[in-house]
C-alpha cells in the first residue's frame, strides 16, 4: 500500500480517523440480513427498478396480451388477432434532455489558479463521464451515488454504485448525513469451469468496509480481507471522518418514472392499437350470417372479437343469407390523441419541446427561453443537489490533498458553476456582448460570448494578438514604422552633405 506524508506538523491531521479497535455501528447480521429483506421488497426499490426498465426500453406494452370477454363472462387470452407492443420512448429523451441540459457542458470551478488546476486534474473527462451516469441514475432513481476511494497506485478515484443496490441509514428526517449504508449485488464467479452467481453484501460505516456473502439467509465473511478499512497509514487501519458515499438526489428522491408512467403507457397502448387496427382489415368488416343457428350473448361476444362474425335468426326462420357490418378506423382521432400523450409528457416531466409552437417560427431569445422555462426550474433543484454532492466530494479531495503534501485549502473559496446547455440565438447574443462593451468589464463580456468555451484563455489570445498587432505597427522598438522609415531618410542626407563638405 501507499503511505500519506504529512507536509508539515501544522498540516490539520483529523481529516482521517484511527481506528484500533472498537465496535462498528452495525454490529447484528440480523440487522444487515433484514435491511437488505426490506429495501429488497420496498415500494421504493421497485420504483428505481421500473424507472430504470422504462428507460432501457422494458415498458407494461411488452407484456401486453390481446383478450375478450369469453362464453361464461370471464376474460380469456385470444392468440389469433395482431397483438402489437410499440415502444415509443418518450420517458428516454425526457431523461436525456435533463441530463445534457444540466451536464451536456463541463461544469466550472471558480477558485484560486493553484487550488483550480489541482481540482481539474481529479475532475477530469473521465469524472464527467462518471457523472452524467449518475445524473442519470438520479432522475430513473431519485439517487444515484459515487463511492471515493484508493486505488492500488495511491490515488483517489470514484465509483458508480446502482441505487437499486444501496439501502442507506440516515440519521435524520431530510436524509443530509449518512449513518451507515449497505450494499448488496450480485456477482459472478468460476469453481473451475462451473459458472455460479453468488449474492455478496458490502457494509459502509465510518469505520470501513465489511464484506459478506449471502448464503442460505447467513452472512459469511468474503474472504480473508474481509474487514478493512478505507485505506492504511503505515499500518494503521484508517477512515475519513465522513463515510465516502455521496447522493446525487433528483425531486426529493423522487424518481422522474411515477410522474409521466401511466402518460407513457397509454401513448404506446394508443400507437399500438392504431397499428392492430391497420392489420386487422378483415375485422373492419363484420359479417352477419342469417338463420344460421342463433347464440347467446357470450358465444356473441367471443365470435365478434375472435372470428368477426355474429350468427342471427329470424322469427320465422327464412330469408338467410350474409350480410355485413362496416367499421371504419379514423386515424385522426388516434393522431389527436397521440399529440395529446406526447404534450402531456413534455409537462408532466418538465421537458421541452424543441418543434414548440411558442418559438412560432421566430426563435429569438424570449421565445428560445419560453420553450426551456420548464425544464430550467426542474433544473434549479438538481443544480442545489449536485453542487452540494460536488462540493461533499471536494472536502475529501482537500483531505487527500492535505494529507499528500501538495497543500491544506480547506479555507479556500471554490464555486461550482454548471454550465447549462441551453439552445441560443448566437446573431441575437453576439450583437448583445458586442453593445456592451462599453457598458460592462471586457472580461464579462467574453464570458457570455457564445463561441467562447475558457474566458480566461481566450482573454489570454487576446492580449497575445495584441501585442502582436503592437509589435507589427513599431516594428518591434517602440516607434511607428513610418516615423522610423522617415527618420532614416533624414539621417541618410544628412550624411550625404557631410560627405560633400567634406
Amino acid at each position: 500500500m501507499f503511505d500519506f506524508q504529512y507536509p508539515n506538523s501544522q498540516m490539520p491531521k483529523i481529516n482521517f480517523l484511527i481506528k484500533k479497535g472498537g465496535e462498528n455501528i452495525i454490529r447484528s447480521d440480523r440487522f444487515i440480513l433484514n435491511t437488505i429483506k426490506e429495501f429488497r421488497c420496498s415500494k421504493k426499490r421497485y420504483e428505481m427498478l421500473l424507472g430504470d426498465a422504462y428507460y432501457k426500453g422494458a415498458h407494461d406494452i411488452l407484456k401486453r396480451k390481446r383478450s375478450c370477454i369469453g362464453e361464461d363472462g370471464t376474460i380469456i387470452e385470444i392468440n389469433n388477432l395482431p397483438n402489437n407492443r410499440i415502444v415509443d420512448n418518450q420517458y428516454k429523451k425526457l431523461v436525456t434532455q435533463k441530463v445534457n441540459y444540466l451536464l451536456g457542458k463541463s461544469f466550472t470551478i471558480d477558485a484560486d489558479r493553484e487550488y483550480s488546476n489541482l481540482l481539474k486534474n481529479i475532475f477530469n473527462s473521465k469524472f464527467v463521464k462518471l457523472l452524467r451516469n449518475v445524473c442519470q441514475d438520479s432522475i430513473n432513481c431519485g439517487i444515484g451515488w459515487i463511492y471515493i476511494y484508493y486505488d492500488e497506485e495511491g490515488n483517489i478515484n470514484f465509483k458508480k454504485l446502482n441505487p437499486w443496490e444501496v439501502a442507506a441509514g440516515w440519521s435524520d428526517a431530510e436524509h443530509t448525513k449518512l449513518d451507515y449504508a449497505i450494499r448488496f449485488y450480485e456477482s459472478i464467479e468460476y469453481e473451475g469451469e462451473n459458472r455460479k452467481i453468488k449474492e455478496k453484501a458490502e457494509v459502509f460505516d465510518n469505520i470501513g468496509i465489511r464484506r459478506y456473502e449471502i448464503d442460505k439467509g447467513r452472512l459469511i465473511p468474503d474472504g480473508i480481507k474481509w474487514k478493512t478499512p478505507y485505506f492504511y497509514y503505515k499500518n494503521n487501519r484508517l477512515s475519513w471522518s465522513k463515510i465516502p458515499l455521496i447522493p446525487f438526489k433528483y425531486n426529493e428522491e423522487t424518481p422522474l418514472i411515477k410522474n409521466v408512467k401511466t402518460l407513457q403507457d397509454g401513448l404506446n397502448l394508443i400507437i399500438s392499437n392504431f397499428q392492430n387496427a391497420m392489420e386487422e382489415d378483415p375485422r373492419n368488416t363484420i359479417l352477419v350470417l342469417k338463420n344460421y343457428d342463433g347464440e347467446n350473448l357470450g358465444e356473441f361476444r367471443e365470435n365478434l372479437a375472435t372470428y368477426g362474425a355474429v350468427k342471427v335468426r329470424t322469427i320465422d326462420g327464412t330469408d338467410g343469407g350474409v350480410e355485413t357490418l362496416s367499421i371504419n378506423v379514423n386515424s385522426e382521432n388516434y393522431k389527436s390523441l397521440i399529440e395529446i400523450f406526447k404534450k402531456a409528457i413534455i409537462e408532466n416531466g418538465m421537458g421541452y419541446d424543441a418543434k414548440s409552437e411558442k418559438l412560432n417560427g421566430n426563435p429569438n431569445m424570449m421565445n428560445i427561453l419560453s420553450m426551456y422555462s420548464d425544464i430550467d426550474i426542474d433544473s434549479i433543484g438538481m443544480e442545489n443537489e449536485y453542487r452540494d454532492a460536488v462540493e461533499n466530494i471536494i472536502w475529501f479531495i482537500n483531505s487527500h490533498l492535505c494529507n499528500t503534501g501538495k497543500g491544506n485549502f480547506f479555507n479556500e473559496d471554490v464555486k461550482i458553476i454548471f454550465n447549462k446547455n441551453i439552445l441560443i440565438n448566437e446573431s441575437e447574443l453576439i450583437d448583445n456582448c458586442i453593445k456592451s462593451l462599453n457598458v460592462i468589464s471586457e472580461e464579462t463580456v467574453i464570458a457570455k460570448h457564445p463561441w467562447v468555451e475558457d474566458s480566461v484563455k481566450e482573454l489570454k489570445r487576446i492580449k497575445k494578438s495584441k501585442e502582436k498587432q503592437y509589435e507589427e505597427k513599431t516594428n518591434g522598438n517602440g516607434n511607428k514604422r513610418g516615423n522610423c522609415r522617415r527618420g532614416s531618410k533624414s539621417l541618410q542626407q544628412g550624411n550625404n552633405q557631410t560627405e560633400g563638405q567634406s
